[in-house]
């Protein structure tokens, strides 16, 4: 065990005289507290370290502990449906009422374990030997780890179990025995293994109309929220946690205000699990790391929270980390770069920046887990611009890594249009690998709306036009800035009008609505199909003759301004009678008089 002793301290760097070799990432216990630390430099007799506690009261001379591992947590049956700080120290059903300096992360609860092997079976790296089953929700599979493989020497019998008890026992190819318990460590710098990535043409289902039908993420992806302060971020992350289509949530508070965090922690453990009915918590892992806590740990949550990711994705289950924001992590490194003296880059970050944003979000991938099954970690990172410059370096970088981008527009938060996503700003590199997906939702529909050309996707006709409908919208309106409305041609004020009718009754969404919050694919296609119609029929009535004064005069436009908020899932059919009102409208829509002297 090497040993050392503080020569230096400032905040959360120190510096210390070595007895005794480390190693660099190496976690060390500090002081009489055993504050834990990292090791981040080796200088011939001196390491430099950064503590994820608090060191108010330290000194020189203080001795430091090395522990001989990397810096880790433990990763097992007890991390799901519950709550943790940024070092996976749990918040909730401790013994006291804080984290207390030096807490350890270790849980004492017991879990009923099921054997899946037998004495004499040939286990690899990454393979299933158990089930635990919690008592709620979704039962766990118990993992070989990573670094271990070898015969089944022995393997206790089916009952309840501390977590980090020695259930198996294995015998490598090397002839030493090793012990595995329900939980396993691992180093939170190291991406855990997997035999291979996979390409991905599903996407990940966020229940959000204007990100699964115009910029969808893949299972696996990795996309980026941008948006100055108010913009609503948390609120979006929030509702893609509840309402996404993933098997297992981890939603990371870096940095986040304690109240907002607090509102999370309140709130989660309360929400029903639209898809089982039972509560939402039992499928999340929430690591809480508010601005007020010890900024290095800041730094050190975001690994956290993906290897955390990664534990279940190896388990053959997709799993979707909300990070907000990456903002504020960016911001920690940036402070302890500069305790460390380094060469600041640009905007004052350090220069390794760009490398560490892009190791965080290549840690996101659909792949064929050790053993054998399919699982995917999907990333999804809040950027908090200062004054909503994308411009800023962390916004900059992001936008290298990710294939997602979806931009918070401060003027559409301003008018309170939520999401409030840009269209014409966002974008998505993966929409083209979902459209066989999303064909195969339309195809499942009734017949009817307005069908794309023969031969060609759907989806991928309704999103062209609906994205080349918005992009004619921001054209026109900077020109009747110039000319006024009313001065318009006929055709031009049509669009504008079919354009406001797609933006209130398909992109703003309500996320305090029950009925609205959430869309399925179906629901969302149904919409789609239904708009693209009545733009149709628009563009025909106004060639017939009408205008388009009388056109926004149907009475059908209120029921397609609110069909969010009054049709329900599991009342599509209710839209095919929407669709027929329609038709009657249109058909009773004949030119009057004047207006057919005037065509």
């Amino acid at each position: 065990m090497s040993t050392a002793n503080i020569s230096w301290i400032s905040g959360p760097v120190l510096r210390a005289r070595a007895q005794g070799p480390f190693k660099l990432r190496e976690a060390i216990r500090v002081g009489p507290r055993a504050l834990l630390g990292e090791v981040i430099r080796l200088n011939e007799e001196e390491i430099i370290a950064q503590v994820y506690e608090d060191t108010t009261g330290l000194r020189p001379g203080v001795e430091i502990v090395g522990t001989g591992e990397l810096l880790g947590i433990r990763l097992g049956p007890a991390l799901l449906g519950n709550i943790f700080d940024g070092l996976m120290r749990p918040l909730a059903g401790s013994s006291t009422s804080y984290v207390e300096p030096g807490m350890s992360a270790a849980h004492a609860t017991r879990f009923a374990f099921t054997p899946r092997v037998r004495p004499g079976d040939q286990l690899e790296a990454g393979w299933v030997f158990g089930e635990v089953g919690a008592g709620k929700g979704k039962p766990q599979r118990v993992l070989v780890p990573p670094t271990v493989a070898g015969k089944v020497v022995s393997i206790v019998a089916a009952g309840e179990y501390a977590e980090d008890a020695a259930i198996l026992k294995l015998r490598g190819a090397d002839g030493n025995t090793h012990d595995v318990g329900m939980s396993h460590f691992w180093a939170v710098r190291n991406p855990r293994p997997a035999r291979g990535r996979l390409p991905s043409n599903e996407p990940l289902m966020t229940g959000q109309r204007i990100l699964d039908s115009l910029f969808p993420i893949a299972l696996g992806g990795k996309g980026a929220i941008p948006g100055g302060f108010g913009t609503g971020k948390t609120v979006l992350l929030e509702s893609l946690a509840k309402a996404s289509s993933a098997d297992v949530i981890v939603y990371l508070g870096c940095g986040e205000r304690g109240n907002e965090m607090a509102g999370v922690l309140d709130e989660f453990p309360k929400i029903e699990d639209p898809r089982t009915g039972r509560p939402l918590m039992e499928r999340t892992v929430i690591i809480a790391n508010t601005s007020n806590m010890p900024v290095a740990a800041r730094e050190a949550s975001v690994y956290t929270g993906v290897t955390v990711a990664e534990y279940f994705r190896d388990q053959g289950l997709h799993v979707a980390l909300m990070a907000d924001s990456t903002s504020r992590w960016a911001e920690a490194l940036r402070e302890v770069s500069g305790r460390f003296g380094e060469l600041p880059g640009e905007g004052g970050y350090p220069t390794y920046l760009s490398s560490r944003i892009a190791d965080f979000y290549e840690r996101g991938a659909k792949v064929r887990t050790l053993g054998g099954d399919t699982g995917s970690v999907t990333l999804l990172g809040s950027v908090s611009p200062p004054s909503g410059d994308f411009s800023e370096p962390v916004t900059s970088h992001t936008k290298r890594y990710v294939r997602s981008f979806w931009v918070l527009d401060a003027k559409r938060a301003q008018a309170r249009f939520y999401p409030a996503i840009n269209p014409l700003q966002s974008y998505s590199e993966d929409a083209l690998r979902m459209a066989e997906w999303w064909q195969q939702t339309y195809s499942k529909l009734p017949a009817g709306g307005s069908p794309a050309a023969s031969g060609a996707n759907e989806w991928l006709e309704l999103r062209r036009r609906f994205l080349t409908l918005l992009d004619e919208q921001a054209r026109l309106e900077r020109m009747a800035r110039i000319i006024g409305k009313d001065a318009l041609p006929a055709r031009q004020q049509l669009t504008l009008f079919c354009a406001e009718l797609v933006n209130e009754a398909f992109l703003r969404q309500s996320a305090f609505s029950e009925i609205d919050r959430y869309a399925s694919p179906a629901r969302q296609a149904a919409m789609m199909r239904l708009l693209a119609h009545f733009v149709d029929k628009a563009e025909a009535a106004l060639h017939a003759g009408a205008t388009p004064e009388r056109i926004a005069a149907l009475n059908i436009l209120r029921p397609l301004q609110r069909m969010g908020e009054e049709i329900a899932e599991g009342e599509l059919e209710k839209f095919a009678a929407l669709e027929a009102r329609m038709e009657t409208e249109f058909r009773e829509l004949a030119p009057t008089k004047e207006e057919e002297g005037a065509s």
